[in-house]
């Protein structure tokens, strides 16, 4: 079921730097043990699934087609101990079957950050600072572009608001975010 991801108090005060968000569950339910499966014991076969209801999400929410799909990048340090980023076997995945293309080099990782597991809002956003980047040689194909930023969780938002940040400041005309499963508010 597409959950529409209301604006919360905070989001009020403090809008986020992305234009919209879509999310297709709450994580709740068999989400996160799916989800761990496929992060953490590199289940990539679930990738197919867990795309086909993102993108059944974002039909009902009618949401605008972007020109681009960026996955939310994962540190080289990150990448290895995985062996594959999650958001880019989505995001390439959601691309094939909504026909939009989905590129893993615009927006770069530019350096490790500690885990964000069980850390509240603030220090999120103290380890996510400068994290992300667009290099200077992709900067043309982000400016004026309509952009959908892919990620797997939506705790507190500490990472896909320095992503969209960064895409912002690249001159991206809109920033979208899609997500598999967000923490209900207050859980976070």
């Amino acid at each position: 079921m597409a959950v529409p991801l209301e604006a919360c108090g905070g989001c009020l005060r403090e809008p986020p730097a992305w234009d919209r968000a879509i999310t297709m569950a709450d994580y709740d339910g068999p989400w996160p043990a799916l989800i761990a499966g496929f992060k953490f014991r590199q289940q990539v076969e679930l990738a197919s699934a867990l795309a086909a209801g993102l993108a059944n999400a974002v039909s009902r929410n009618q949401a605008p087609r972007p020109d681009l799909l960026v996955p939310v990048p994962l540190s080289s340090v990150r990448l290895r101990e995985r062996g594959f980023n999650q958001a880019w076997e989505i995001a390439r995945r959601l691309g094939h079957r909504l026909g939009v293309t989905t590129s893993s080099d615009r927006l770069q990782r530019v350096r490790d950050t500690a885990h964000q597991i069980g850390k509240p809002r603030d220090e999120r956003e103290r380890n996510l600072r400068d994290a992300f980047w667009v290099d200077s040689r992709r900067r043309a194909s982000v400016v004026g572009q309509r952009l959908a930023l892919i990620d797997d969780v939506l705790t507190t938002g500490a990472t896909a608001q320095a992503a969209a940040l960064s895409l912002r400041r690249a001159g991206a005309a809109t920033v979208d975010l899609w997500v598999l499963a967000r923490t209900p508010l207050g859980e976070n």
